[in-house]
């Protein structure tokens, strides 16, 4: 009895594992863990698996809904436990630890060339840690300014265009100008503020991470770095010209006000015109305009949506392939179009669906050439850096309740302290 129960034990531990494996009839089965979350974009993904499927008799993928929140944690604990997908979707900035922690295979001996080639070496660098490449980056968004089109043309503001983009000075005196009783010129959606702050920097020639020599990384936030931060800090403590309510709130929580006119923009992903499409009033008048530019240009960071192969995954092989299928370059315009974002590819690129004036498809696209790594991208222990240093002085600085120097200090000594237990 004793020996039975143990057997019934070992089938149903194995049962449970979520690694891929060979089924008795020889098909290979692989568990693609998808963070797609939109409608149009879980139907793009759930339709090229089934199309793979179709035409792949023998290996076998099985798809499986994820989520974006607290998918770092949710990986770590599949990893460690043994049972991670085989294929796996997460964010390029959240790549640097699994990989260095050796749980994701290197891909660089088994993309194929095509793939390699379409996409730039720009966008490569953000999985690359080391010598090997941990994951394909396959889907991009710049953050844009969102703006009302009739309160901007009737104001006589000179709308700008990624050819001729507002600078940062520019942008916080037009946004005083917006501004009025009740009424603000920008929201500015800051819940999680690290990465917009950090993104956005750059155009202004903020760099933040200093890698040494030594390989070490280091915090200093230097002029560059603070231009983004003074200006939003001035717009909502000493302009009045953004919303201070906002500055707690995530993107969707902008948008019931920005279609009741109380906000004349809101900076938000490029993926959020999405949502506007669906949930503006009727006759609501939007556009889309580039966030502004400084001494770095329109360059802003990005941290692309990226598939991955666990270093467990007994078929590498097979899973590359499928990999190969899911990012050919009509495949990865369908990807884009179900996100609402844009493609890595830059045969995807050229389609003509992605080069729309309508709903602000041409604007992103204009913008694509400008998209460079995000700075914190191969920085061991980004994570923890983030949500226990950055994010509160941030939020701290951004409300008023601290300075600049305070928020320097804090970002340099404590985050470099924070650091340091990653690089020794």
């Amino acid at each position: 009895m004793r020996t039975r129960l143990l057997a019934l034990a070992v089938l149903l531990l194995l049962a449970g594992c979520s690694s891929g494996g060979t089924r008795d009839d020889g098909r290979i089965t692989l568990r693609f863990q998808s963070l797609a979350w939109q409608e149009e974009s879980v139907e793009a993904n759930q339709r090229l698996v089934k199309e793979w499927n179709a035409s792949h008799p023998d290996v076998r993928v099985e798809y499986v809904q994820g989520s974006w929140d607290s998918v770092h944690d949710q990986l770590l604990t599949a990893f460690e436990g043994g049972e991670a997908p085989d294929i796996i979707h997460d964010a390029s900035d959240d790549l640097a630890d699994f990989a260095y922690g050796g749980y994701l295979a290197d891909l660089s001996g088994l993309l194929p060339a095509r793939l390699k080639a379409d996409i730039p070496q720009r966008s490569w660098e953000t999985t690359t840690f080391g010598d090997g490449v941990y994951g394909v980056p396959f889907l991009q968004e710049p953050r844009v300014l969102i703006a009302n089109a009739t309160w901007l043309r009737k104001s006589g503001v000179r709308i700008p265009t990624p050819g001729k983009p507002w600078s940062w000075a520019g942008f916080r005196r037009i946004t005083e100008r917006l501004s009025g009783p009740g009424k603000y010129g920008v929201a500015w959606p800051l819940k999680e503020p690290v990465s917009a702050t950090l993104n956005l920097s750059l155009s202004a020639g903020g760099q933040l991470f200093h890698r040494g020599p030594d390989g070490k990384v280091t915090v200093r936030f230097q002029a560059g770095d603070q231009v983004v931060p003074r200006t939003v800090h001035d717009q909502a403590n000493t302009d009045r010209s953004a919303s201070p309510t906002t500055l707690g709130s995530g993107g969707s929580d902008t948008l019931p006000g920005f279609f009741a006119g109380r906000y004349a923009m809101v900076p938000l992903g490029f993926s959020y015109r999405q949502q506007i499409v669906q949930q503006a009033p009727k006759g609501f008048d939007w556009q889309v305009l580039p966030a502004p530019a400084g001494a770095g240009g329109l360059t802003q960071g990005v941290s692309p949506q990226t598939l991955s192969i666990a270093e467990d995954c007994p078929h590498k092989k097979e899973a590359a392939e499928f990999l190969d299928f899911f990012l050919r370059p009509p495949n990865m315009v369908r990807l884009a179009l179900g996100d609402w974002m844009l493609p890595t590819g830059t045969e995807a690129l050229k389609d003509p669906a992605l080069h729309r004036t309508k709903d602000g498809w041409a604007t992103g696209t204009a913008l694509a050439g400008h998209l460079s790594p995000a700075p914190a991208q191969s920085v061991r222990g980004y994570p923890e850096w983030k949500d226990k240093v950055a994010t509160p002085a941030l939020q701290e600085y951004y409300s008023g309740a601290i300075g600049i120097a305070e928020l320097r200090r804090r970002l340099e000594e404590d985050g470099n302290l924070v650091l340091a237990r990653y690089q020794r």
